[in-house]
């Protein structure tokens, strides 16, 4: 493992599939009555948060607890932040604390690569997503989700995803979440359709190792796993489509869309989803659907990520316990 966590383009298919064998490793102390390892004790992970999050901040914050490490959260609301402090002091007061780790999500792109590559703190950095730039974290965790659905928790073990076929469907333009995963899901071996509206797929997308189609329905047939993504109207600024209702016509996910789907294929969302109109009720209840599962295993691969980064180990087995008769 690097000394960071800033892309996933940075994570070779050795890193990748290193940090999901090692979340299954610590998905297994979730199942144990006592929920923690004394792997990080004394080291302190500070939740450095300049944007609104509720899965991401709480994830991050269970997975350094179920490691025994101190955790500070750092909400920019009602901080110098919002008195016009810069993000160097604010990395400067935080070293002088003793961060070991900061875990920052940043509402302008490249601001965790600057955190890591300034001098201003000495401890490793994890992206937590930056502006519409990434959000290496849920690719490993929509990849592990996936790997567990489609090959199995055990037989999974040491694979990656090759031959697999996902499609992520939606406001791919503002998506740090799809960026990251066409990254991830391409170095695991996986091929990657965008399915979006003409307006909302970025300039350039053509350079991305991943295909592009217009139509849904035209993918659905061959897809392992479909993920849905939020649109995003906080970052636009302008009509990207004509209305709600002529989006979710071409582009939402209902039960007879989901029907065309190979019997094994999963969807899957990062949250929160707008149900309605990406995805429909029926589908996001259905046990097809992924949500709750991949929420979990955010935490597991976070633990494993924090784990590797600031364990220095190069596998979960010497942290997580045996797995005895008492603890299965």
């Amino acid at each position: 493992m690097k000394r960071h966590l800033i892309s996933a383009a940075d994570l070779t298919r050795d890193d990748a599939v290193l940090i999901l064998d090692t979340a299954e490793e610590m998905a297994r102390v979730a199942d144990r009555p006592i929920k923690k390892l004394p792997t990080l004790r004394g080291r302190t992970v500070v939740n450095l948060f300049f944007e609104d999050s509720t899965r991401t901040r709480i994830s991050f914050e269970a997975a350094a607890k179920r490691l025994s490490a101190d955790v500070i959260n750092f909400s920019a609301k009602g901080s110098s932040v919002s008195k016009g402090e810069s993000l160097k002091d604010t990395a400067l007061t935080l070293e002088a604390m003793g961060a070991d780790a900061v875990v920052i999500r940043h509402g302008a792109s490249g601001a965790p690569y600057r955190l890591a590559t300034s001098g201003w703190i000495d401890g490793a950095v994890v992206n937590a997503g930056d502006g519409t730039h990434e959000h290496p974290t849920q690719a490993l965790l929509d990849a592990f989700t996936v790997r567990r659905r489609l090959v199995g928790p055990e037989a999974g073990l040491g694979r990656d995803l090759e031959g697999r076929r996902i499609t992520i469907v939606g406001d791919i333009l503002h998506s740090r979440v799809a960026r990251s995963n066409v990254h991830l899901l391409t170095t695991l071996g996986a091929h990657v359709t965008l399915v979006a509206p003409p307006t909302l797929v970025p300039v350039g997308v053509e350079q991305w190792p991943c295909d592009v189609s217009y139509s849904l329905d035209d993918v659905l047939a061959t897809s392992d796993a479909v993920m849905m993504l939020r649109v995003q109207r906080e970052r636009m600024n302008a009509a990207y489509f004509p209305t709600e209702r002529e989006y979710s016509r071409r582009y939402g996910l209902d039960g007879e869309r989901m029907a065309k789907m190979p019997e094994h294929a999963v969807v899957m969302h990062p949250g929160p989803m707008v149900r309605g109109m990406e995805i429909t009720a029926e589908v996001a209840d259905s046990d097809r659907c992924t949500v709750v599962e991949q929420v979990a295993n955010g935490v597991s691969i976070r633990m494993a990520v924090l784990y590797l980064l600031l364990g220095g180990a190069d596998t979960a087995l010497s942290a997580a316990p045996a797995r005895t008769e008492e603890n299965k």
